[in-house]
């Protein structure tokens, strides 16, 4: 599939309510970052965003990836204290909700990319999840269901998840595996959770306080790379805050400006190769909840760049 840029006129962003889970006291994940970025697009009041409301998963999609048995544990709340404790979230049934909106807002932006080139889902990026547990705040691999939807489905073939969350996905990298079709590329902290680290097909590990001229290089190379390597007709990017210099638990030295250039190397990669891409923010958790909402919406506004004025949606597809 090729989507042509030329003609994308807005950016369908996917938001719900449930993606704020209610958390103990002293939690420390930034939960409420969630309703303040809506907030702050809705604020923007960009003609070229539509804020929309996703579809839950249902148990097919996600057996897509996931095992029917530890869905139906999820579900039902029979995870083990321990599987609870490497999630980092007790169970409720908020929790199932949030995780499957969260995994159907990346579903209804994949397919909205197909058609408008970029899409975004304001939560999403969680490549802790393996097919039979989660991890790490993550329950269900988003993109990796998403993307099996997408394939199912017919609108994409071969699938390059570009993992920018300053952790490296595991469970995408065990997800993706041996599959020709899909292709995990991860620029991460080396010396960083998740301390035992899977296989992606690429894998970048950075110095702790590796700033921005570094970083964006190696993300020049890599991309280039890919390109030698893997033709991709459809591009899952996480687009993680957590490669900034003022994150708590990401050691990395990127500042603003340099995560903004990130972004935009990206988009601008999708572009000249007419690739469709759907976002989802991935990590954050800076000391202050600000900087991870301006990190976040500066992925969004830099999406926007790529919309032309007057331009009409569509597609322009590839035949397989």
């Amino acid at each position: 599939m090729a989507t042509d840029f030329r003609r994308i006129a807005e950016v369908k962003v996917f938001y719900s309510d449930t993606f704020e889970l209610p958390l103990p006291a002293l939690h420390r994940f930034p939960m409420t970052k969630y309703r303040l970025l809506r907030e702050r697009i809705s604020a923007a009041d960009r003609e070229e965003t539509e804020l929309l409301v996703p579809n839950a998963a249902t148990d097919e999609q996600l057996a897509l990836v996931h095992l029917p048995d530890y869905i139906h544990r999820v579900a039902a709340g029979e995870l083990s204290d321990l599987e609870i404790r490497r999630i980092g979230f007790p169970w409720s049934l908020a929790m199932v909700e949030r995780s499957r909106r969260s995994v159907g807002a990346s579903i209804d932006a994949g397919r909205a990319a197909c058609n408008e080139g970029i899409s975004v889902n304001l939560a999403g990026g969680t490549h802790h999840a393996f097919p039979d547990s989660g991890q790490g705040y993550c329950i269900f691999n988003d993109v990796a269901v998403a993307a099996r939807v997408l394939q199912n489905e017919g609108l994409a073939r071969r699938v390059l998840f570009i993992d920018l969350d300053v952790h490296q996905g595991n469970g995408t990298a065990a997800i993706t595996d041996g599959d020709d079709s899909l292709f995990s590329f991860s620029i991460h902290c080396d010396r960083n959770y998740p301390f035992r680290k899977g296989t992606s097909d690429l894998d970048v590990g950075l110095k702790q306080g590796t700033g921005d001229q570094e970083f964006l290089d190696r993300l020049e190379q890599s991309l280039s790379e890919i390109d030698r390597r893997f033709e991709a007709d459809f591009v899952f990017y996480l687009a993680g805050a957590d490669p900034f210099a003022g994150d708590r638990l990401g050691l990395l030295a990127l500042s603003k400006s340099g995560l903004v250039q990130r972004d935009r190397m990206v988009f601008e990669h999708c572009r000249q190769r007419n690739i469709p891409c759907a976002i989802s923010m991935s990590g954050g958790y800076a000391s202050q909840i600000d900087d991870i909402v301006d990190i976040h919406f500066g992925t969004v506004m830099t999406a926007l760049e790529f919309c032309q004025p007057g331009a009409t949606t569509g597609t322009n597809r590839r035949q397989h």
